[in-house]
């Protein structure tokens, strides 16, 4: 083998790896969306559905009823009360349902918080679904502000025609304030954002 053809087959080698690390690079970056696609799609881990009003209009009530239970966290650190105005409620199953929460800013400068939520058990998440929700968006809260924050919501008939989820009579919905990224470092330095 000549020196020539050595120096392209390790050129075409080196080619090859760099591809194959652009393309790992590449996937790294695509995992987080990826994932959330998949959860959002499976109800993977406690995802719930995500659906627009017109979806929701063409989903018909049934005589059948399950119980919602409504959870609230916070952050450790971060000045916030949070909790659901009701803590239980038995809805029919494909009717349009509202869930209240209320959160209050216990600190002295505005935050700015994000909701990220799950159902258990994490099955049915797939057929829990929410119309609107304050958990799409980020919410600020202005120093001593009390909001209340509307879920409205309701569960797929599907869960019917399911065998698996026969043994379910409660699904509690979840929810967990976090600071925005960038009050993430400012809660940091102040320890409570006082």
């Amino acid at each position: 083998m000549t020196a020539a053809t050595l120096h392209n087959r390790n050129r075409r080698t080196g080619a090859i790896f760099l591809l194959v690390a652009l393309g790992m690079l590449a996937l790294g970056f695509a995992s987080v969306p990826l994932y959330r696609l998949f959860c959002q799609v499976t109800g993977f881990g406690g995802t719930t559905q995500r659906v627009d009003a017109a979806q929701a209009a063409t989903v018909s009530a049934t005589n059948k009823t399950m119980s919602v239970r409504f959870d609230a966290n916070v952050e450790r650190g971060m000045p916030w009360e949070f909790k659901p105005l009701q803590v239980t409620d038995t809805v029919s199953i494909g009717a349009r349902d509202m869930a209240i929460y209320t959160a209050k800013n216990t600190s002295d400068r505005p935050i700015t918080g994000t909701a990220t939520f799950n159902v258990e058990p994490a099955y049915v998440g797939k057929y829990f679904s929410k119309v609107q929700c304050f958990c799409f968006t980020e919410q600020t809260l202005e120093p001593g502000q009390e909001v209340r924050m509307p879920v409205l919501y309701y569960i797929d008939p599907a869960i019917l025609d399911d065998p698996d989820a026969d043994w379910v009579e409660q699904i509690t919905l979840s929810y967990t304030f976090h600071p925005a990224a960038d009050e993430t470092k400012s809660l940091d330095r102040t320890g409570s954002g006082s």
